[in-house]
């Protein structure tokens, strides 16, 4: 089954060339010229993944981010690779923790946009390999994070997390007690390479703690190892 891509961009000339080079890739395209008719489509139309311009003639991208995860429906859960100008880091730790899956500064070349695309797919279950839907629920106190359902649930209520929230939460719940550095969390999911000063993980990271834990201020189950990186706890309440 053909993937289908949302691009939402006003870059019309962008968008016809970024279009046909997906289109050429074997990916269905839709482009949408401003936020709402974005926000429209999603609505109405079954996407597989937003590819979204931060800046948009009638709504930050921001906010159209926000607006995606906060649909009453399942399309809230589509994975977004958010693309950034010049490529400010406080342009992408805001993006991360709206909801953005991953992101990409402009100007860019169409095969790293594709790669980034084709990891996003996969983490998200597009194409997985079936051995992955054969893992067992793992149970950590009053947390579930069943694998096969691509689902966390918290005392039986399910937990906000992105496609790469989860796959990172799934990551280090398999390694329990071990501590983990930043390079290898990432490298656990398979995602992009871990850039020089780069603080998406740890953004994530914060993410993923006002998801699961009870107080996020004093967290119990994914715990903060100073000057190392992050450990999943064993014993969880």
């Amino acid at each position: 089954m053909t993937e289908h891509i949302l691009l939402i961009d006003d870059d019309q000339r962008l968008a016809r060339m970024v279009g046909e080079f997906l289109r050429q890739s074997g990916y269905s395209v839709t482009h949408a010229l401003n936020a709402e008719q974005g926000l429209s489509l999603l609505g109405s139309s079954s996407i597989d993944l937003v590819v979204l311009d931060l800046m948009l003639p009638d709504m930050d991208g921001l906010e159209v981010c926000r607006r995606i995860r906060a649909l009453p429906t399942q399309a809230k859960r589509t994975p977004v690779l958010m693309l950034t100008a010049k490529g400010d880091p406080m342009d992408r730790i805001i993006g991360l923790e709206m909801g953005a899956d991953d992101y990409l500064p402009k100007p860019f070349e169409p095969r790293e946009l594709l790669a980034r695309i084709r990891a996003i797919l996969r983490r998200h279950g597009g194409a997985a390999p079936a051995a992955l839907h054969m893992k067992p629920s793992l149970q950590f106190g009053t947390l579930e994070i069943n694998p096969e359902a691509r689902q966390a649930k918290l005392a039986g209520t399910l937990c906000d997390l992105t496609s790469y929230q989860f796959d990172l939460l799934l990551a280090m719940a398999e390694r329990a007690g071990r501590v983990l550095s930043r390079e290898q969390i990432m490298e656990a999911v398979r995602g992009r390479e871990l850039e020089a000063f780069d603080r998406s993980i740890d953004v994530h990271m914060g993410r993923i703690r006002q998801a699961i834990e009870i107080d996020v201020k004093n967290p119990q189950r994914i715990l903060t190892v100073r000057g190392v990186g992050y450990v999943f706890a064993k014993q969880q309440s």
